[in-house]
């Protein structure tokens, strides 16, 4: 092959990925898919309770063991609530309105002796 000159062409140059380079995309990949994968019932779980919450505090029930029975019934039905029972509630009134609040941990372990801690507070609407 003749090269012109001020230019350089060779005729095996390559381009692509390296395998350093797929191993380190790969454990990324992985770490982050693992987080999600762990991080993703602890979610669930708040939403679940937001919801409960939200739906007792519509009912109107107006007195604090009414509301926490009403959590606990529900509680039987929802089988993936744990965090949270009828006791640990704070039950108050704004405005002539029922407002139900409740904050949990959660602690996750990821990989030991690696945890994530997740603080979930709320209150319904």
């Amino acid at each position: 092959m003749t090269l012109k000159s001020g230019s350089r062409s060779w005729p095996n140059s390559q381009s692509g990925v390296t395998l350093i380079g797929l191993l380190f995309w790969a454990v990324l990949l992985g770490s982050t898919a693992l987080v999600l994968m762990k991080v993703f019932p602890a979610v669930n779980e708040y939403r679940t309770i937001q919801t409960m919450v939200n739906k007792i505090a519509q009912t109107g029930a107006s007195s604090v063991p009414e509301v926490r029975a009403a959590f606990e019934r529900a509680r039987q039905v929802e089988y993936g609530v744990t965090s949270v029972a009828g006791r640990d509630l704070e039950v108050t009134k704004e405005d002539d309105k029922l407002v139900i609040k409740f904050a949990y941990d959660k602690e996750i372990p990821l990989v030991e002796p690696v945890y994530l801690l997740i603080k979930f507070e709320g209150h319904s609407k």
